[in-house]
């Protein structure tokens, strides 16, 4: 894996065609490295996407979350429990998660 020297984003790699020689590029900026030698590629790697997991779920809501009047956007039921968590930066106020107590729907009030 090669890196640009001009920005630093990964180069791409291009097979040699129609009399060019073999180079790595990259996608950002104009930069490009022509390769003289043959280049044999060792092992390829297959990046695999990380499941994403929820900041907050329900089984967290029920062991910490509070009992409060909310209206539920899916039921309209007056009850849920909420709990707040600070997700972004110190100086931005706190998350508030919701689940309703008739639906266990869940959403959240920034």
């Amino acid at each position: 894996m090669e890196f640009c020297p001009t920005c630093g984003n990964m180069l791409q790699y291009e097979l040699p065609h129609m009399g060019r020689s073999s180079r790595f590029y990259c996608r950002s900026c104009p930069y490009v490295c022509h390769l003289e030698n043959r280049v044999k590629i060792k092992r390829r790697q297959h990046l695999v996407k990380k499941e994403i997991e929820p900041v907050f779920n329900k089984e967290d809501m029920k062991v910490g979350g509070s009992e409060t009047d909310a209206t539920c956007p899916s039921c309209s039921h007056g009850r849920a429990l909420f709990s707040q968590v600070q997700i972004r930066s110190a100086d931005e106020p706190a998350t508030t998660f919701y689940q309703c107590l008739k639906c266990e729907k869940m959403w959240r009030e920034d």
